[in-house]
């Protein structure tokens, strides 16, 4: 028997322009923000009590050396994925970048190559680099139905000597949710040439139904013995201002490369970052996050009928996880960086598609989180530009 869902209700454009974060502050008002991954939803209940409760008591000191992320991680991934983490596997640090960071550093020496597959969050390139790496483009392979890994050449740039895998799963911007065949045979390849996989997992949460989210260290047994996962509440629950990420280890060997790190790494993150994320992973959040997916859902199905009706000649595929649409829009000849048009004279700010790598050229990303009455004036504003 099915339970309806109710999806849940953006906030007015009132209440978000009193926001001061990136999304509502860049730009100004005569501007609709679609580019940076926030969204528009009042916080789970259960994160406005913790946070809220904090507030009242004066509780803003320094994280304590167990907040109870741990615990709550391993929960929510056992009833949401149906992954047994191991709570002795498990860390944290400020945000996920940080967490990738660090962990690159201790398996790869400096100069060597570590793997990307763009189009894929433009951090990636920057974090690579932090680390002492050097970038390895390996594009996904694009085709009707979707993105997919391109393994052969993943297994090519291994053979070249690349020493590391940096994966996103679920994928940004393209929304891919790779397949549990796919995770297993790309842990294979890493370990044949005895290279390491650090999975970003942030996405994972909003996996749609239709196309379950496997964790990578769930994948396979090679999985854990080559990979790392790092992930955070943040990206579902919109905590992004609030510090907090979790690292695992897939195997024991990975744990205590985790453990050694700098306590440094630990202190970063941040007391409120903690309280949210535990207050987000907890049961108490479950039914606030399925009425978030069902109004991202429906929003993505929105998305392909406002473009279909007002820029019929973009090209869009809706992402299996995830609030970012990947947008094609080359075909209007806007040049290699549309968003800037778009801006300039719609009046909607968007991601810029080339930042994502040079498969990014003539794209764009939409940040769909939001009301669907907001979503079509953004997209009725980029019909008039395309004659729509």
């Amino acid at each position: 028997m099915s339970v309806t869902v109710t999806p849940l209700q953006a906030l007015s454009i009132d209440e978000l322009r009193q926001r001061t974060s990136t999304k509502w502050r860049k730009y100004g008002e005569d501007v609709l923000p679609f580019f940076v991954a926030e969204t528009d939803y009042a916080l789970a209940p259960a994160v406005t009590r913790v946070l809220t409760r904090a507030v009242e008591l004066g509780d803003t000191g320094y994280t304590p050396p167990d907040p109870g992320v741990r615990e709550a991680f391993v929960g929510f991934a056992g009833r949401r994925w149906g992954w047994t983490v191991d709570p002795s596997h498990v860390s944290w640090t400020g945000d996920v970048m940080m967490g990738v960071v660090e962990i690159l550093r201790r398996v790869i020496e400096p100069g060597e190559r570590v793997v990307v597959m763009p189009p894929v969050y433009p951090p990636f390139y920057d974090t690579v680099e932090e680390a002492g790496g050097v970038v390895e483009r390996v594009p996904l392979v694009a085709s009707e139905a979707g993105w997919e890994i391109d393994l052969l050449g993943v297994e090519a740039a291994l053979a070249g000597g690349a020493r590391a895998v940096l994966l996103c799963n679920p994928h940004n911007p393209t929304g891919t949710v790779h397949s549990a065949e796919t995770l297993a045979a790309l842990a294979d390849i890493a370990q044949r040439f005895e290279a390491t996989v650090v999975s970003d997992e942030i996405h994972g949460p909003l996996a749609y139904g239709q196309t379950p989210f496997t964790p990578f260290l769930a994948a396979s047994e090679s999985a854990r013995r080559v990979g790392y996962a790092v992930t955070s509440a943040s990206k579902t629950f919109n905590l992004a201002g609030l510090k907090c990420a979790v690292m695992v280890g897939g195997g024991e060997a990975q744990a205590k490369v985790l453990r050694a790190l700098p306590a440094e790494v630990e202190w970063r993150t941040g007391l409120f970052g903690a309280l949210s994320n535990v207050a987000a992973y907890s049961p108490e959040s479950d039914e606030w996050l399925e009425s978030l997916l069902a109004a991202l859902d429906a929003n993505r199905l929105l998305l392909a009928d406002l473009l279909a009706e007002h820029v019929p000649q973009a090209r869009y595929l809706p992402p299996d996880a995830g609030f970012l649409a990947w947008v094609d829009l080359s075909a209007y000849g806007w040049g290699d960086n549309p968003a800037v048009k778009v801006l300039r004279e719609a009046k909607v700010a968007l991601h810029h598609g080339p930042l994502f790598g040079t498969e990014g050229r003539g794209h764009v990303r939409i940040n769909f989180g939001c009301d669907p009455g907001l979503l079509r004036e953004a997209v009725e504003r980029i019909g008039a530009l395309a004659g729509g």
